[in-house]
């Protein structure tokens, strides 16, 4: 009869009392007891995940894309390249999340949804930083973040620095000569599109070979915001799949509002060029 298999016998570490274990390393005390339900409801639990899993992730594309746009700003190019592959392949997770809340229909959201009181994904300051660092910078969306001091500097502390486009042209510029009202903006403010950077961009794209370094920047910036832009389009058809047109907890429009983020452009002039080449 054979034996059954111990993974002793192959040295794997069986004791850890005082020891570093996975869950230790992990802290999954901690994380798995962060699951409070409101309700007896069975689908809360899935709407609870799918939320802080988010948030997990959107912790993590945080940190690459602040250390991408400290690496672009000292000219460590190719590290940045590397970061920014990453958010994207981050974003395609956060896609795929979708696909599993859709298994959620209204009867079952129904059930949970007044528990949330005025809770909404649209006061989520990890989202909104990530905005912030791309370039789009609107501060009326501090004031959601108002009761909180700690988070609500966090933002304008983002704000009073360039976001990673701000950076992407300051790359830009070393090779070609762009205004003043572009290289020395407030960057608190929103990004403007103009037609000295459409132009600058255009040229990059005509002449790959002579300035390979910015072209490959530019489409490591269209690739992250294509799956930015799918995650937000998979965002608006999963709450019409599951609340209509209802308005949101937090007070919003609902699909209404969603959609009309669907047409803000983080990187304008990388996706208007394209018409010209």
């Amino acid at each position: 009869m054979t034996q059954p298999y111990d993974p002793a016998n192959d040295g794997a570490q069986m004791s850890f009392d005082g020891r570093m274990s996975y869950g230790d390393y992990l802290s999954l005390d901690m994380l798995l007891n962060a699951q409070k339900t409101w309700t007896n409801t069975h689908d809360e639990m899935l709407f609870i995940i799918q939320h802080q899993t988010s948030e997990l992730w959107m912790r993590l594309a945080i940190h690459e894309l602040r250390a991408a746009r400290e690496r672009l700003l000292v000219g460590q190019a190719r590290q940045a390249f590397k970061m920014l592959a990453r958010v994207a392949r981050i974003f395609e997770q956060l896609n795929s999340a979708w696909d599993v809340l859709r298994t959620m229909t209204p009867s079952d959201y129904t059930a949970f949804r007044d528990e949330l009181g005025q809770s909404s994904g649209f006061q989520s300051h990890q989202y909104r930083q990530i905005e912030f660092m791309l370039g789009n910078r609107n501060k009326a969306m501090l004031r959601p973040h108002a009761h909180r001091p700690d988070i609500l500097a966090l933002l304008e502390a983002e704000l009073s620095q360039p976001s990673l486009y701000d950076v992407a042209l300051k790359a830009l510029g070393q090779s070609f000569a762009l205004p003043d009202e572009v290289v020395n903006r407030d960057v608190s403010e929103a990004y403007q599109p103009h037609e000295a950077v459409q132009a600058a961009w255009t040229e990059v794209y005509r002449d790959t070979e002579t300035h390979w370094e910015l072209y490959e920047l530019a489409e490591k910036l269209v690739d992250f915001e294509d799956y930015f832009r799918r995650w937000r389009f998979n965002h608006v058809t999963t709450v019409e799949r599951v609340i209509g047109f209802k308005r949101g907890t937090g007070g919003t429009g609902g699909v209404s509002y969603l959609k009309r983020m669907l047409e803000v452009e983080l990187f304008p002039e990388l996706w208007h060029l394209r018409t010209e080449l």
